[in-house]
Protein backbone atom coordinates (compact mmCIF):
# COMPACT_ATOMS: atom_id res chain seq x y z
CA UNK A 1 0.00 0.00 0.00
CA UNK A 2 1.18 3.60 -0.90
CA UNK A 3 1.29 6.25 1.95
CA UNK A 4 -1.02 9.12 1.25
CA UNK A 5 -0.31 11.94 3.82
CA UNK A 6 -3.46 14.39 4.46
CA UNK A 7 -3.95 17.76 7.04
CA UNK A 8 -7.20 19.04 7.27
CA UNK A 9 -7.84 22.66 7.07
CA UNK A 10 -8.02 23.41 10.93
CA UNK A 11 -4.81 26.12 11.25
CA UNK A 12 -3.26 27.79 14.30
CA UNK A 13 -1.76 31.32 14.87
CA UNK A 14 1.57 29.36 14.56
CA UNK A 15 0.53 26.97 12.25
CA UNK A 16 -1.26 28.23 9.34
CA UNK A 17 -2.32 26.24 5.79
CA UNK A 18 0.79 27.05 3.69
CA UNK A 19 2.85 25.75 7.15
CA UNK A 20 1.18 22.28 6.38
CA UNK A 21 1.44 22.24 2.40
CA UNK A 22 4.86 22.56 3.28
CA UNK A 23 4.56 19.40 5.69
CA UNK A 24 2.80 17.06 3.23
CA UNK A 25 5.71 18.32 1.12
CA UNK A 26 8.32 17.35 3.96
CA UNK A 27 6.70 13.94 4.49
CA UNK A 28 6.70 13.02 1.06
CA UNK A 29 10.34 12.99 1.12
CA UNK A 30 11.10 16.18 -1.67
CA UNK A 31 14.75 16.23 -0.73
CA UNK A 32 15.27 12.46 -1.95
CA UNK A 33 13.21 13.61 -5.08
CA UNK A 34 14.61 16.87 -5.78
CA UNK A 35 18.62 17.33 -6.41
CA UNK A 36 20.29 20.65 -7.04
CA UNK A 37 20.03 22.03 -10.15
CA UNK A 38 17.12 19.82 -11.23
CA UNK A 39 14.54 21.91 -13.58
CA UNK A 40 11.25 20.99 -12.08
CA UNK A 41 7.96 21.56 -13.78
CA UNK A 42 4.97 22.02 -11.42
CA UNK A 43 2.13 21.69 -13.38
CA UNK A 44 -1.19 23.02 -12.58
CA UNK A 45 -4.40 24.46 -14.11
CA UNK A 46 -4.19 28.63 -14.30
CA UNK A 47 -7.57 28.93 -14.17
CA UNK A 48 -9.87 29.86 -17.43
CA UNK A 49 -10.73 33.44 -17.25
CA UNK A 50 -14.24 33.66 -15.21
CA UNK A 51 -13.63 30.60 -13.52
CA UNK A 52 -12.49 31.00 -9.40
CA UNK A 53 -11.98 27.61 -8.24
CA UNK A 54 -8.08 27.29 -9.59
CA UNK A 55 -5.59 26.69 -6.62
CA UNK A 56 -4.84 29.85 -4.98
CA UNK A 57 -1.16 31.27 -6.33
CA UNK A 58 0.20 31.83 -2.67
CA UNK A 59 0.24 28.08 -2.13
CA UNK A 60 1.70 28.17 -5.06
CA UNK A 61 4.47 30.30 -3.67
CA UNK A 62 5.05 28.18 -0.54
CA UNK A 63 5.47 25.13 -2.67
CA UNK A 64 8.16 26.98 -5.09
CA UNK A 65 10.04 28.33 -2.04
CA UNK A 66 10.20 25.00 -1.16
CA UNK A 67 11.56 23.13 -4.07
CA UNK A 68 14.58 25.97 -4.23
CA UNK A 69 15.20 24.73 -0.74
CA UNK A 70 15.70 21.30 -1.72
CA UNK A 71 17.94 23.11 -4.40
CA UNK A 72 15.72 22.58 -7.53
CA UNK A 73 15.50 25.19 -10.28
CA UNK A 74 10.95 25.31 -10.32
CA UNK A 75 9.10 26.91 -12.85
CA UNK A 76 5.16 26.97 -13.06
CA UNK A 77 3.51 24.98 -16.02
CA UNK A 78 0.53 23.92 -17.81
CA UNK A 79 -0.16 23.32 -21.82
CA UNK A 80 -2.29 25.26 -24.06
CA UNK A 81 -5.93 23.57 -24.76
CA UNK A 82 -8.04 22.24 -27.16
CA UNK A 83 -11.40 24.28 -27.19
CA UNK A 84 -10.67 28.20 -28.18
CA UNK A 85 -10.94 29.96 -25.01
CA UNK A 86 -8.57 32.01 -23.02
CA UNK A 87 -5.96 29.46 -23.09
CA UNK A 88 -6.25 28.23 -26.30
CA UNK A 89 -2.39 29.36 -27.32
CA UNK A 90 0.16 30.63 -24.96
CA UNK A 91 0.22 34.50 -25.43
CA UNK A 92 -3.91 34.47 -24.38
CA UNK A 93 -2.64 31.45 -21.75
CA UNK A 94 0.35 33.73 -19.85
CA UNK A 95 -2.12 36.99 -20.27
CA UNK A 96 -5.15 34.64 -18.32
CA UNK A 97 -2.45 33.33 -15.66
CA UNK A 98 -1.41 36.73 -14.89
CA UNK A 99 -4.58 37.50 -14.47
CA UNK A 100 -5.75 35.02 -12.00
CA UNK A 101 -2.27 36.20 -10.10
CA UNK A 102 0.14 33.59 -11.31
CA UNK A 103 2.85 36.27 -12.01
CA UNK A 104 6.47 36.22 -10.67
CA UNK A 105 5.79 39.04 -8.08
CA UNK A 106 3.56 36.52 -6.34
CA UNK A 107 4.82 33.30 -7.38
CA UNK A 108 8.55 34.10 -7.45
CA UNK A 109 9.19 31.92 -10.31
CA UNK A 110 9.06 32.33 -14.65
CA UNK A 111 5.98 30.86 -15.99
CA UNK A 112 6.13 28.63 -19.08
CA UNK A 113 3.57 26.86 -21.27
CA UNK A 114 4.58 23.53 -22.02
CA UNK A 115 3.42 23.12 -25.49
CA UNK A 116 4.73 26.02 -27.28
CA UNK A 117 3.23 29.08 -28.83
CA UNK A 118 0.07 26.90 -30.35
CA UNK A 119 0.04 23.74 -28.38
CA UNK A 120 2.54 21.90 -31.33
CA UNK A 121 5.83 21.30 -29.42
CA UNK A 122 5.95 18.08 -28.14
CA UNK A 123 7.81 14.92 -27.91
CA UNK A 124 6.96 11.48 -28.68
CA UNK A 125 7.17 8.71 -26.04
CA UNK A 126 6.26 5.09 -26.98
CA UNK A 127 4.49 3.58 -24.42
CA UNK A 128 3.26 -0.38 -23.76
CA UNK A 129 -0.38 0.37 -23.45
CA UNK A 130 -4.13 -1.39 -24.32
CA UNK A 131 -5.07 1.24 -26.71
CA UNK A 132 -1.82 3.19 -28.05
CA UNK A 133 1.88 2.69 -28.54
CA UNK A 134 2.98 6.50 -28.65
CA UNK A 135 1.82 9.63 -26.85
CA UNK A 136 2.68 13.09 -27.29
CA UNK A 137 3.71 14.84 -24.66
CA UNK A 138 4.37 18.71 -23.99
CA UNK A 139 8.08 19.30 -24.99
CA UNK A 140 8.70 21.45 -21.73
CA UNK A 141 7.12 18.90 -19.08
CA UNK A 142 9.11 15.85 -21.07
CA UNK A 143 12.90 17.88 -20.97
CA UNK A 144 12.25 18.90 -17.14
CA UNK A 145 14.30 16.80 -14.48
CA UNK A 146 11.58 16.50 -12.05
CA UNK A 147 7.81 16.83 -12.13
CA UNK A 148 5.36 18.03 -8.67
CA UNK A 149 1.77 18.01 -9.71
CA UNK A 150 -0.86 20.44 -8.04
CA UNK A 151 -4.09 19.76 -8.74
CA UNK A 152 -7.61 21.08 -7.98
CA UNK A 153 -9.80 17.90 -7.20
CA UNK A 154 -13.02 18.40 -8.87
CA UNK A 155 -16.08 16.40 -10.41
CA UNK A 156 -15.75 15.81 -14.57
CA UNK A 157 -18.21 15.28 -17.04
CA UNK A 158 -16.31 13.16 -19.09
CA UNK A 159 -14.05 11.35 -16.37
CA UNK A 160 -16.22 11.48 -13.59
CA UNK A 161 -13.70 13.41 -11.64
CA UNK A 162 -10.96 14.96 -12.52
CA UNK A 163 -7.31 14.52 -9.98
CA UNK A 164 -3.69 14.32 -10.11
CA UNK A 165 -4.02 11.38 -12.98
CA UNK A 166 -6.40 13.98 -15.36
CA UNK A 167 -3.81 16.56 -14.57
CA UNK A 168 -1.04 15.00 -15.92
CA UNK A 169 -2.81 12.79 -18.74
CA UNK A 170 -4.24 15.64 -20.39
CA UNK A 171 -2.64 18.47 -18.98
CA UNK A 172 0.47 17.17 -20.38
CA UNK A 173 -0.64 16.35 -23.49
CA UNK A 174 0.16 18.83 -26.74
CA UNK A 175 -2.91 19.74 -29.16
CA UNK A 176 -2.27 16.59 -30.95
CA UNK A 177 -2.40 14.89 -27.97
CA UNK A 178 -5.79 16.23 -26.61
CA UNK A 179 -7.32 15.41 -29.91
CA UNK A 180 -6.10 12.25 -29.91
CA UNK A 181 -8.33 11.47 -26.14
CA UNK A 182 -11.16 13.18 -27.02
CA UNK A 183 -12.17 11.19 -30.53
CA UNK A 184 -11.14 8.68 -33.09
CA UNK A 185 -12.23 10.87 -36.22
CA UNK A 186 -10.81 14.33 -37.81
CA UNK A 187 -12.44 17.55 -37.06
CA UNK A 188 -15.85 19.05 -38.46
CA UNK A 189 -16.75 21.83 -40.45
CA UNK A 190 -19.59 23.74 -39.47
CA UNK A 191 -20.59 25.17 -42.92
CA UNK A 192 -22.90 27.94 -41.33
CA UNK A 193 -20.20 29.54 -39.43
CA UNK A 194 -17.50 28.82 -42.13
CA UNK A 195 -16.60 31.93 -44.17
CA UNK A 196 -14.26 30.26 -47.05
CA UNK A 197 -11.19 32.68 -46.00
CA UNK A 198 -8.67 29.77 -46.79
CA UNK A 199 -7.34 30.38 -43.69
CA UNK A 200 -7.33 26.70 -42.13
CA UNK A 201 -6.17 25.27 -45.49
CA UNK A 202 -3.11 27.10 -44.90
CA UNK A 203 -1.97 25.86 -41.50
CA UNK A 204 -2.73 22.33 -42.08
CA UNK A 205 0.61 20.68 -42.15
CA UNK A 206 -1.07 17.47 -44.14
CA UNK A 207 -2.76 19.16 -46.36
CA UNK A 208 -6.11 17.85 -45.64
CA UNK A 209 -8.39 20.54 -45.61
CA UNK A 210 -9.39 22.38 -49.13
CA UNK A 211 -12.43 24.35 -50.05
CA UNK A 212 -14.54 24.78 -52.51
CA UNK A 213 -18.11 27.06 -53.15
CA UNK A 214 -16.29 29.54 -50.17
CA UNK A 215 -16.72 26.50 -47.40
CA UNK A 216 -13.72 24.42 -45.93
CA UNK A 217 -14.05 20.55 -45.57
CA UNK A 218 -11.36 17.99 -44.37
CA UNK A 219 -10.23 14.61 -45.60
CA UNK A 220 -10.57 12.18 -42.64
CA UNK A 221 -7.43 9.93 -44.03
CA UNK A 222 -4.92 12.91 -44.69
CA UNK A 223 -5.90 14.45 -41.06
CA UNK A 224 -3.56 13.75 -38.75
CA UNK A 225 -5.17 14.98 -35.86
CA UNK A 226 -3.29 18.11 -34.86
CA UNK A 227 -5.57 20.52 -34.25
CA UNK A 228 -4.50 23.44 -35.44
CA UNK A 229 -7.23 24.15 -37.67
CA UNK A 230 -9.72 24.40 -34.44
CA UNK A 231 -7.35 27.18 -33.00
CA UNK A 232 -6.92 29.64 -36.06
CA UNK A 233 -9.96 29.13 -37.49
CA UNK A 234 -10.81 32.86 -36.78
CA UNK A 235 -15.12 32.26 -37.43
CA UNK A 236 -14.62 29.23 -34.94
CA UNK A 237 -16.24 26.69 -37.84
CA UNK A 238 -13.99 23.95 -36.88
CA UNK A 239 -15.05 21.93 -34.39
CA UNK A 240 -14.03 18.58 -32.72
CA UNK A 241 -16.65 15.46 -33.03
CA UNK A 242 -16.22 14.27 -29.43
CA UNK A 243 -17.15 10.74 -29.53
CA UNK A 244 -14.66 8.97 -28.14
CA UNK A 245 -16.79 6.79 -25.29
CA UNK A 246 -15.81 7.77 -21.96
CA UNK A 247 -14.21 4.15 -21.31
CA UNK A 248 -11.60 4.44 -24.01
CA UNK A 249 -11.36 8.24 -23.53
CA UNK A 250 -10.41 7.56 -19.59
CA UNK A 251 -7.98 4.29 -20.85
CA UNK A 252 -6.45 7.08 -23.49
CA UNK A 253 -5.69 9.12 -20.72
CA UNK A 254 -4.14 6.90 -18.23
CA UNK A 255 -1.92 5.42 -20.92
CA UNK A 256 -0.89 9.52 -21.59
CA UNK A 257 -0.13 9.70 -17.97
CA UNK A 258 2.56 7.03 -18.35
CA UNK A 259 3.86 8.82 -21.10
CA UNK A 260 4.23 12.41 -18.93
CA UNK A 261 5.87 9.88 -16.23
CA UNK A 262 8.12 8.10 -17.87
CA UNK A 263 11.88 8.69 -16.22
CA UNK A 264 10.06 10.55 -13.75
CA UNK A 265 8.11 7.95 -11.51
CA UNK A 266 10.83 8.87 -8.51
CA UNK A 267 10.91 12.03 -9.42
CA UNK A 268 7.54 13.42 -8.65
CA UNK A 269 5.19 14.15 -6.25
CA UNK A 270 1.26 15.02 -6.16
CA UNK A 271 -0.76 17.39 -4.17
CA UNK A 272 -4.36 17.25 -4.38
CA UNK A 273 -6.52 20.54 -2.99
CA UNK A 274 -10.04 18.57 -2.04
CA UNK A 275 -11.81 22.14 -1.57
CA UNK A 276 -14.42 24.13 -3.64
CA UNK A 277 -14.91 20.51 -5.27
CA UNK A 278 -16.82 21.50 -8.08
CA UNK A 279 -19.15 19.89 -10.48
CA UNK A 280 -17.41 20.73 -13.73
CA UNK A 281 -13.87 21.29 -14.67
CA UNK A 282 -11.87 24.28 -14.27
CA UNK A 283 -11.77 24.67 -17.68
CA UNK A 284 -15.34 26.31 -18.24
CA UNK A 285 -15.45 30.28 -17.61
CA UNK A 286 -17.41 29.82 -14.28
CA UNK A 287 -16.98 27.76 -11.05
CA UNK A 288 -20.78 26.36 -9.99
CA UNK A 289 -20.93 25.39 -6.13
CA UNK A 290 -19.00 23.29 -4.49
CA UNK A 291 -20.40 19.37 -3.81
CA UNK A 292 -19.68 18.65 -0.48
CA UNK A 293 -17.31 20.78 2.21
CA UNK A 294 -14.09 21.41 2.01
CA UNK A 295 -11.90 18.51 3.13
CA UNK A 296 -8.24 19.11 3.19
CA UNK A 297 -5.24 18.71 0.98
CA UNK A 298 -3.53 15.46 0.12
CA UNK A 299 0.17 14.60 -0.91
CA UNK A 300 1.52 11.36 -2.26
CA UNK A 301 4.18 9.95 -4.54
CA UNK A 302 1.70 7.82 -6.20
CA UNK A 303 -0.95 9.20 -8.31
CA UNK A 304 -3.36 6.59 -8.01
CA UNK A 305 -3.44 6.32 -4.75
CA UNK A 306 -3.97 10.26 -4.10
CA UNK A 307 -7.06 9.84 -6.30
CA UNK A 308 -8.27 6.97 -4.76
CA UNK A 309 -8.23 8.51 -1.27
CA UNK A 310 -9.52 11.76 -2.25
CA UNK A 311 -12.34 10.59 -4.19
CA UNK A 312 -12.79 8.22 -0.89
CA UNK A 313 -13.06 11.60 1.43
CA UNK A 314 -15.54 12.80 -1.14
CA UNK A 315 -17.58 10.11 -1.26
CA UNK A 316 -17.59 9.97 2.51
CA UNK A 317 -18.99 13.57 2.80
CA UNK A 318 -22.92 14.38 2.73
CA UNK A 319 -23.56 16.50 -0.59
CA UNK A 320 -24.24 20.15 0.10
CA UNK A 321 -27.83 21.45 -0.58
CA UNK A 322 -28.66 23.53 -3.55
CA UNK A 323 -25.51 22.17 -5.37
CA UNK A 324 -25.45 20.01 -8.96
CA UNK A 325 -26.46 16.86 -6.60
CA UNK A 326 -30.24 17.54 -7.05
CA UNK A 327 -31.33 15.02 -4.00
CA UNK A 328 -29.13 15.47 -1.15
CA UNK A 329 -26.20 12.02 -1.40
CA UNK A 330 -25.21 10.68 1.91
CA UNK A 331 -21.60 9.62 3.49
CA UNK A 332 -20.71 6.51 1.77
CA UNK A 333 -23.11 7.65 -1.62
CA UNK A 334 -21.29 7.54 -4.66
CA UNK A 335 -21.02 11.70 -5.64
CA UNK A 336 -19.56 11.26 -9.18
CA UNK A 337 -22.23 8.65 -10.06
CA UNK A 338 -24.71 11.11 -8.84
CA UNK A 339 -23.69 13.79 -11.49
CA UNK A 340 -22.67 11.59 -14.44
CA UNK A 341 -24.65 8.11 -14.20
CA UNK A 342 -23.22 6.95 -17.50
CA UNK A 343 -19.54 7.72 -16.42
CA UNK A 344 -17.72 4.98 -14.66
CA UNK A 345 -15.06 6.98 -12.77
CA UNK A 346 -13.07 4.00 -11.44
CA UNK A 347 -11.85 2.94 -15.28
CA UNK A 348 -9.51 5.51 -15.02
CA UNK A 349 -8.13 4.17 -11.33
CA UNK A 350 -8.38 0.63 -12.55
CA UNK A 351 -5.98 0.90 -15.68
CA UNK A 352 -3.70 3.30 -14.31
CA UNK A 353 -3.10 0.36 -11.85
CA UNK A 354 -2.87 -1.55 -14.99
CA UNK A 355 -0.57 -0.11 -16.56
CA UNK A 356 1.83 0.25 -13.07
CA UNK A 357 1.21 3.79 -12.18
CA UNK A 358 0.62 3.32 -8.75
CA UNK A 359 -1.72 1.28 -6.59
CA UNK A 360 -5.37 2.06 -5.61
CA UNK A 361 -4.57 0.50 -2.20
CA UNK A 362 -3.34 3.13 0.47
CA UNK A 363 -3.22 4.34 4.01
CA UNK A 364 -3.97 7.54 5.00
CA UNK A 365 -1.50 9.58 7.41
CA UNK A 366 -3.24 12.47 8.77
CA UNK A 367 -0.97 15.28 9.92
Amino acid sequence: MSKVYFTDLRTTPNRNLLDKVVDLMNRSKIDVKIRKHDLVAVKLHFGEAGNTTYVRPVFLRSIVKRLKEAGGKPFLTDTNTLYTGSRSDTVNHLATAIQNGFDYSCVECPLIIADGLRGMSGARVAIDGEVLREVHIAKEIADADALVVVTHFKAHELSGFGGALKNIGMGCATREGKLVQHSTVAPKVNPENCKGCKLCKGYCPSGAIWVESKKASIDGKKCIGCGECILICPSHAIEIQWNEHPDIFQKKMMEYAAGALQNKTKKSLFINFVVQVSPACDCYPHSDSPIVRDIGILASADPVSIDQASCDMVNNEVSLPGCAIKDISAPGADKWRALYPRIDWSVQLAHAEKLGLGTRKYTLQKI
